[in-house]
């Protein structure tokens, strides 16, 4: 299995640690895992210039530099793991930015047909409040993605990872790594996700949001017989 966590900060926190656990506890020798740090391998914000989704996301101005390489490993990949502090009630603003930049792979647009048989886990920590915010702005991504599993766990930490909260936290790791499937064919999307692929297929099959998307899904026979599940 492969496994590629991408963190919300560069800061090796709560969130990061949890994170690493939850990696140690579900990770094999056969396994590889790689990290990425945010903002440090994607400093930029989306422009919001639309050209990923009006044309083609090999346009974008960050696609060369940054998103070419991350796209890669978050295709390669068989589990995903997103780790970011609640800051404000919601995700780092490294972490939203990098989401932004896929927006043409939410299913209204292009979503991509490995994501149909990946698994997700999104963890995030806070002081006091804000874990259900935080964690919905990485869910939502993922789920438009297409992903077909996704898991959270979010908590709240005080001070940090103490003895008063330890215990508590490694039997909540513990159970969200006995959830994950090694074998990737068993993988399958769950109701939710197939319900909003079948609602925007016949948004395409009607109008279509653009040329660019309706003859993605064309190319694919999503709107004939083909599920990028099967």
């Amino acid at each position: 299995m492969k496994i590629l966590m991408i963190n919300g900060t560069m800061q090796k926190g709560s969130t990061y640690t949890i994170g690493k656990m939850f990696i140690e506890r579900t990770a094999s020798e056969e396994d590889s895992v790689k990290e990425l740090f945010l903002p440090k391998d994607m400093p930029e914000f989306c422009r919001g210039c639309a050209v990923c989704i009006r044309q083609d996301e090999k346009k974008c101005p960050d696609y060369l530099i940054y998103m070419r390489r991350i796209t890669e490993m978050i295709d390669e990949a068989d589990l995903l793991v997103f780790t970011s502090p609640v800051l404000v009630y919601h995700v780092s603003g490294q972490m939203k930015a990098l989401l932004d930049h896929y927006g043409y792979r939410w299913m209204v647009h292009r979503p991509d047909a490995s994501m149909f048989r990946k698994q997700a886990v999104c963890i995030t920590t806070a002081a006091g409040a804000g874990m259900k915010k935080a964690l919905r702005d990485m869910t939502d991504s993922l789920r438009y993605w297409g992903v077909a599993r996704i898991y959270t766990y979010g908590v709240a930490v005080g001070g940090g990872i103490d003895d008063t909260n330890r215990e508590k936290i490694e039997t909540a790791v513990h159970n969200l790594a006995e959830k994950i499937e090694h074998d990737a064919s068993k993988v399958t999307p769950g109701l939710r996700v197939r319900i909003l692929f079948y609602i925007m297929r016949f948004m395409q099959k009607r109008t279509g949001t653009t040329e660019t998307d309706k003859n993605y899904w064309e190319e694919k026979g999503w709107l004939g017989r083909n599920r990028p599940w099967k």
